[in-house]
């Protein structure tokens, strides 16, 4: 870790979330455009730590209605920690609704044993790397957790479909960018990338009638 390391802003509040889209709407009349159909932007932020992370693996391939009965299926079984996930036997994890796979990641993520503190502290990227490096969490995962458990203002989801989507709707784009070409869009939103992708998500809730992210 790099806890010496310059992290960059930090949303925290619902002013900081403001303080961003307006700085892109200025810079940007297609987002400020986007901003007049959507109002506010959502907060979005929630505790980090390793439920947070055992939350994403929960949710993978299935709907948010899903994921919250399996989390609740989890609870129910006391399996909410790392220590009684890494005791549990695999059939007490398969009997609560978790497949072979999310078994292997969820104890895998027990096992660890991340620094989470000092994950707080360290530049967004190592915060990627760090995350990646185990099994079952890819870019997206550590990018949301990024985003949403750690506050990080200029952290972004190009692999996302709901905001490749949106992109390709609001910019009138021919065909759905590449998770590489919307990296590319996105580096004009620095250093409120992370906002960007709020209000994103948002303009597609807007226009599909669904949220594209849980």
């Amino acid at each position: 870790m790099s806890p010496a390391a310059p992290v960059g802003r930090i949303i925290e509040t619902e002013a900081c979330v403001a303080e961003g889209a307006a700085w892109l709407a200025a810079r940007d009349p297609v987002l400020a455009r986007a901003l007049e159909i959507c109002g506010p932007l959502p907060l979005r932020r929630h505790a980090d730590g390793f439920g947070a992370l055992m939350q994403a693996i929960i949710g993978q391939q299935v709907s948010t209605a899903s994921a919250k009965a399996l989390s609740a299926r989890m609870q129910a079984a006391g399996l909410t920690g790392p220590e009684a996930i890494a005791a549990a036997p695999d059939e007490a994890l398969r009997a609560a609704g978790m497949s072979r796979q999310k078994t292997r990641y969820l104890r895998a993520l027990a096992e660890a044993r991340l620094d989470y503190a000092a994950l707080r502290r360290a530049p967004d990227a190592e915060v990627v790397a760090v995350l990646t490096a185990l099994p079952g969490i890819g870019n997206w995962t550590a990018e949301i957790y990024a985003m949403f458990a750690l506050g990080r203002a200029d952290v972004f989801a190009p692999g996302d479909l709901a905001l490749q989507e949106a992109a390709r709707i609001l910019y009138r784009l021919d065909g759905r960018p590449t998770p590489r070409a919307l990296a590319g869009m996105a580096r004009a939103w620095s250093p409120w990338r992370g906002v960007a992708a709020r209000l994103l998500w948002a303009y597609y809730r807007e226009i599909k009638g669904r949220e594209g992210v849980a």
